[in-house]
């Protein structure tokens, strides 16, 4: 599926850690000819952290895109009734994140786009990142890849042997994920080891 013309929405929550990743990714769907409409959770939008300012990501952001940010849940409710969004993505998805949506709590900017885009009968795609997924969040990583409309980043375990419950999505299949996602199609394999993806 070709992604150009396509208007995406692209939420990134608070992994702070994989940003430097998602930047590129970002770049690889603005140049396949994507109109990339940023949304950040409030934590991306307050929050200083040793991986950078939020000021400097969001600067990125805007760069990379050429659009305004979208941070508020008043601006993202026209996501809606305007049908603006063929897809979208949040990237990265932290363990809050994905708990909030499999358990339906709208109370971000990211939430707001994600409910949008599904009220509209669109894709969805997730690429997480969090501690915590073959933990308590494992149950809501369940219901996510069994609920209609959202496609997975294939992902796997990024530090078994340090942190054996955390899962990170590889970031790098982004856009082949949007892609088949737009087919109606979840891009296999869907579990990977998170630095070898195998044909």
């Amino acid at each position: 599926m070709d992604l150009k013309g396509k208007t995406i929405g692209f939420g990134l929550t608070g992994s702070h850690c994989t940003f430097a990743e998602v930047m590129p990714e970002i770049q690889r769907l603005v140049d396949a000819g994507a109109n990339i409409i940023p949304v950040i959770s409030h934590t991306v939008a307050t929050t200083d952290t040793r991986f950078g300012n939020s000021s400097d990501w969001q600067a990125q952001l805007r760069a990379i895109t050429g659009n305004e940010i979208i941070s508020t849940i008043v601006d993202a409710e026209p996501f809606g009734p305007s049908k603006k969004l063929d897809l979208m993505i949040i990237a990265p998805c932290t363990g809050t994140s994905i708990s909030k949506l499999a358990n339906a709590m709208t109370d971000s900017a990211v939430m707001m786009a994600t409910k949008a885009t599904l009220r509209n009968l669109r894709p969805v795609v997730i690429a997480i990142s969090t501690n915590d997924g073959l933990g308590l969040n494992a149950a809501n990583i369940a219901k996510l890849v069994a609920t209609k409309n959202i496609y997975m980043v294939p992902y796997g375990q990024d530090a078994p042997d340090k942190k054996p419950n955390s899962l990170v999505a590889r970031m790098e299949l982004l856009k082949e994920t949007c892609e088949a996602a737009l087919e109606g199609r979840q891009l296999q394999p869907m579990l990977v080891e998170k630095y070898r993806y195998m044909q």
